[in-house]
Parts: structure tokens; sequence; C-alpha cells
């Protein structure tokens, strides 16, 4: 009996040791511990700070933008903590690098498009990304005022904008939308080719030139950003996006 008694009380001593051990191993690897682990799985937890922006060229914002593009593509997204960064962005300021004018379209979703977190970018949206007193005055805000570097304007396959400009649609308060995407029909006037809603190469054409008109109107009606363009401080790019692959073609 007392034999039994020692052999049990040995054993436990022995598992006891063991456990220890391990323990010990573990504490002498953080990244073996709960909270290293949370961090290696949520890769970003920053937000941008204003001394970041500062520092910040415009050809640095876009090759991040593009990097960013890159990841979306790959399924290497970066992981954020929402949470966190609502509480950080609530009380510390917002410093976004770039602002982007998109489609209304809910199938080109920006911030994931380009891999970016909450106070990354200003997003402005519109069906058919053109460009009125509104979205330059929020432009104006964006980089003047709040420091953005990028201004992207961002046009996309298969938008339904362009083609109920190309198909003339007339409908409420929508036909006077669609009669500022008249000029990029006009500018493809020499398309060669069937020119109508159902010419995939032709709608794309039309949306490209669009992104290119609403550039040009961008520089002609806001004095702020061309001189802001013409220091180098900011820089206006257009870019389409391919629903089918998520992938940009930059125009030039």
């Amino acid at each position: 009996m007392i034999n039994s008694f020692i052999k049990v009380a040995a054993l436990a001593i022995t598992i006891q040791a063991f456990i220890g051990c391990n323990s010990s191993t573990k504490n002498e690897n953080p990244q073996t511990t709960t909270s290293e682990t949370q961090k290696t799985t949520y890769k970003n937890r920053h937000v941008m700070t204003k001394s970041e922006q500062d520092s910040l060229t415009p050809d640095q914002v876009l090759q991040e933008l593009k990097d960013g593009n890159e990841r979306f593509n790959s399924g290497n997204f970066t992981q954020r903590e929402h949470s966190e960064e609502i509480r950080k962005v609530a009380t510390g300021g917002q410093f976004p690098k770039a602002m982007v004018l998109s489609c209304l379209d809910s199938r080109v979703p920006v911030e994931d498009v380009f891999d970016q977190g909450i106070g990354d970018v200003f997003v402005g949206r519109v069906a058919g990304n053109f460009i009125n007193t509104d979205l330059l005055g929020s432009m104006e805000f964006a980089c003047k005022v709040a420091g953005a570097k990028l201004i992207i304007v961002m046009g996309h396959q298969h938008c339904g904008a362009i083609k109920g400009a190309i198909d003339d649609v007339h409908l409420g308060n929508i036909t006077s939308m669609l009669a500022n995407i008249k000029p990029a029909i006009e500018m493809s006037k020499n398309f060669e080719g069937e020119k109508s809603s159902k010419n995939e190469a032709f709608v794309k054409l039309v949306a490209q030139n669009n992104i290119k008109n609403t550039i040009a109107q961008i520089r002609a009606k806001s004095e702020i950003l061309k001189e802001m363009e013409t220091k180098a401080e900011i820089k206006i790019v257009g870019v389409f996006y391919i629903l089918r692959t998520g992938k940009l073609e930059f125009i030039d």
C-alpha cells in the first residue's frame, strides 16, 4: 500500500515537473503566446498619422496603392482590427494619403481594391465617376486642407452609367446625370466598330475617355488642385478597374 502511494506521488511529481518545463519554454518564446499570435493575425493595427502623411510623396502613395491592388489580387489581404482603428481615428483626427473618385457601382469596393484601411483614403462616389462642383470641393478639402497626396479617378468595366449614356437613356434625374458622360462618347467617335452598349470594346473606350475627361475637368475647374499638381504636391491619375480580374489598368 505504502509502495503504491509512493509510486503515485513520484509519478505526479514527474508530470508536474514536465508541465512546468514546457511552460517555461513557452514563456521564453513570445511568438507562441496568445497575445503574440493575435498580433500576427492582425497584420496592421496602424492608422496614418500627420507626420507620416507629411513624409509621403505622391509617387510613394501611388506605389502603395498599386502594391495594395497586388495584395487584393493575390488574396494576401492586410487583416485589420477595425474596432481598434475606429477608436483611434475618432480621437486622433484623419490624415488620408489619397482621394479616390469612383463610380457608384457596388461591384467596385474601393478600399478593398487598394487594400486600404480606415483613415487611409477619402472616397467620393457618383454613377459614371464624373466631376461636379461638390466633388471638386471635396477633392480640394481632401488635398489642400487634409493633406492627401494623390487623386485617383477610377472607372470600371461594364459600367451601367456609361452604357446608359451611350444608349441616350431618358429617365428622371438620370437623364441630366448621364449628360456629364456625353463628352466621352464624342471623344470616342473615331472608334471602328459597332458604337453601342452591347459592344464591350466600345463601352470600355468610352469609359476610359470618361476618365480622361474627368481628369481634364479637374485641372480646368480647380485652380487649387491644378496649382498643387504643378508644384508636385499632388498627383492626379486615372485607372480602369477590371471586374473580372480585380486588376487595374492605368490611363495615360
